[in-house]
């Protein structure tokens, strides 16, 4: 690695509060901006208790698959939350949405099937990608005309035509053209995928993700997400659509079939979490808020802040040592953000991710925002 820029682990010995952490060998940092718990469910009482309460009655785990004996009421009733928050038919449970993306594309698709995918989708997507036997065409990011040429040429070899994006691109912070997709899938009669693991539950004006951003209701075909972001922290993902679909893939989903079932404090947690979110959308509204005045605040500096009004906020850098000098520089004044370099982004692509939550105060995000601008002046950046 390019010399001050190797990734270093910190070793995080325990929340604090809503919004602080305890580092190890740095003592408190008051505040974190790296983590993707943008409502910090992780340390909510309703959801802690939920968890306590799972284990006292149902134990710490289930040492099965859920076909044999790892299903239990609250796996049902999990699996129906999910499946009513995104206005879908039914739903499954794995244990990471990365196991969701492993295990959809192999279960669904054939040789004579066709799978475009957006060339900057997650490494889970390309993982499951690989494992299924379709013609794969991988379209130039966010580019509808690339896709629609790529359509065009698959449309007369391919039984079927499934569309692969990522609802919200994490590293950029860009939200996928989702209404022109929709539309060139009517006119190739295709299939819509998309992975919500970076928009569910605060993106939109109650969190029901891309769709509910951009102004589209019930258009995706397939929805994958996960339990371990904003719906609580723990771990867990889902697939959620058509009711045959779902029940095709309890059959031929091999993550499914061959893994634990999730334990009980988590999913009782992760239900938990969905009761608040389907009672209350003041987080949501909060998220919002903390992301606008942040991004507006950064960009009347001089920072270039990637990506569209998404709580991840990518700070532009370019170079990998800076962002790693930079991040450190934070660090030391008690806010916890991270450089991105080489090979999670593309080279001479470095950046600070930042991530806003509804905790964060007013005060929080300016503090943050002020620091910024104090080292970007010292290194040159502004």
């Amino acid at each position: 690695a390019q010399r001050g820029s190797d990734k270093r682990r910190v070793t995080v010995c325990t929340f604090l509060s809503n919004r602080a952490v305890f580092i190890k060998g740095l003592m408190h940092v008051s505040h974190c901006l790296s983590w993707y718990s943008f409502f910090c469910f992780q340390s909510h009482p309703e959801v802690i208790e939920a968890a306590k309460t799972a284990i006292d009655e149902r134990g710490a785990g289930l040492s099965s698959v859920r076909f044999i004996c790892g299903t239990q009421d609250i796996h049902l009733d999990l699996e129906e939350k999910i499946s009513r928050f995104h206005s879908r038919e039914a739903a499954i449970l794995y244990a990471s949405c990365f196991d969701a993306n492993a295990g959809l594309f192999e279960a669904i698709l054939t040789p004579e099937d066709a799978v475009l995918s957006d060339e900057l989708n997650h490494a889970s997507i390309i993982d499951g990608l690989r494992l299924c036997k379709a013609q794969k065409q991988r379209y130039t990011h966010l580019d509808m005309q690339d896709l629609e040429n790529k359509l065009a040429a698959v449309r007369s070899t391919s039984r079927m035509r499934l569309i692969v994006t990522d609802g919200v691109f994490s590293m950029d912070g860009d939200v996928a053209p989702l209404v022109k997709i929709v539309e060139l899938a009517k006119k190739y009669d295709a299939l819509v995928f998309i992975d919500e693991c970076h928009a569910t539950g605060f993106l939109g004006a109650t969190g029901r993700g891309t769709e509910q951003y951009l102004g589209i209701r019930d258009e995706v075909d397939i929805i994958n997400s996960t339990l371990g972001k904003a719906l609580g922290g723990a771990a867990g993902g889902y697939t959620t659509g058509p009711a045959n679909l779902i029940s095709l893939l309890r059959q031929k989903a091999r993550p499914y079939l061959f893994s634990n079932s999730l334990p009980p404090a988590v999913v009782a947690s992760a239900s938990k979490v969905f009761d608040i979110l389907m009672r209350d959308t003041s987080l949501t509204e909060q998220v919002a808020r903390n992301t606008q005045l942040f991004r507006q605040r950064m960009t009347d500096a001089g920072f270039k802040i990637m990506g569209d009004n998404h709580p991840i906020c990518p700070v532009w850098l370019g170079d990998a040592r800076l962002a790693s000098e930079f991040s450190d520089e934070m660090l030391q004044r008690g806010i916890y953000v991270i450089g991105f370099s080489f090979p999670v982004v593309p080279k001479g692509k470095a950046r600070i991710r930042v991530q806003l939550s509804a905790v964060h105060t007013t005060e929080d995000v300016n503090r943050c925002v002020d620091a910024f601008i104090e080292i970007g002046k010292q290194k040159n950046v502004i």
